[in-house]
């Protein structure tokens, strides 16, 4: 059974995506000369996935002499929104007590980083 189509990116476009908002426009080989320090790949796997993306929305291309400059169609914050929605919806059923609890035991943060977050709750709660 083929894999349902889904809006959001997976973990390669994703890893695209993240070069993209922090380099901003980059052309494939600028984009696989980022990614390749971690993980060498070829340059056409790089094209192929970005003509994916472009597809999926994910991306725009503009062309700039003999190669296409890609840009991130979507925000960070809207990418990640989306992402997070889908993981409450299909993982906790909805439960937004659920997906912190679980947080808070599989991420162990420090005192300070629930400073933050009670500090988060807190201004959440004066809305």
């Amino acid at each position: 059974m083929a894999r349902p189509k889904s809006d959001s990116p997976t973990p390669g476009e994703l890893e695209v995506l993240k070069i993209l908002w922090e380099h901003g426009p980059s052309t494939v080989r600028q984009v696989m000369e980022r990614l390749s320090r971690e993980r060498p790949r070829h340059y056409t796997s790089f094209m192929s996935l970005l003509n994916v993306m472009t597809d999926k929305g994910l991306v725009t291309r503009e062309p700039q002499g003999r190669a296409f400059v890609y840009e991130a169609a979507v925000s960070q914050e809207k990418t990640s929104g989306k992402m997070l929605e889908d993981l409450l919806q299909r993982a906790f059923e909805g439960s937004a007590s659920a997906l912190v609890a679980r947080l808070l035991d599989r991420s162990s943060p420090s005192e300070e980083e629930l400073k933050q977050i009670h500090e988060l709750i807190e201004r959440y709660n004066q809305q």
